[in-house]
């Protein structure tokens, strides 16, 4: 059934947010609703085919179709693997102990 559907598409980066509200023809993929945004255009840095993205914060595909009143979250690359960022937060944390 083709019509229209209403959309979000959200990507934060301290500092620089980009939230855009789409109203797309459907059916669309996550792909063409971040293409349809402007995201590449405003960070130029991020190819389409290597984004890790979801609908509300459930891992999704460029592919997946979109429903009305979804939020597409584009994710930000991990700088610290999250098992090695505990380990460092505990060895500081034992540094700082007296005795």
């Amino acid at each position: 059934m083709n019509g229209k559907i209403s959309v979000e598409l959200a990507y934060f980066e301290p500092g620089n947010p980009f939230l855009r509200s789409l109203r797309l023809n459907t059916p669309v993929t996550i792909r063409e609703a971040v293409e349809a945004s402007g995201f590449l255009d405003r960070y130029p840095s991020m190819a389409i085919g290597t984004l890790d993205v979801g609908i509300f914060s459930r891992r999704a595909t460029l592919d997946t179709e979109l429903s009305e009143g979804d939020r597409v979250e584009i994710y930000r690359p991990l700088q610290v693997d999250p098992k090695q960022a505990r380990r460092l937060r505990a060895e500081a944390k034992k540094k700082k102990k007296p005795g």
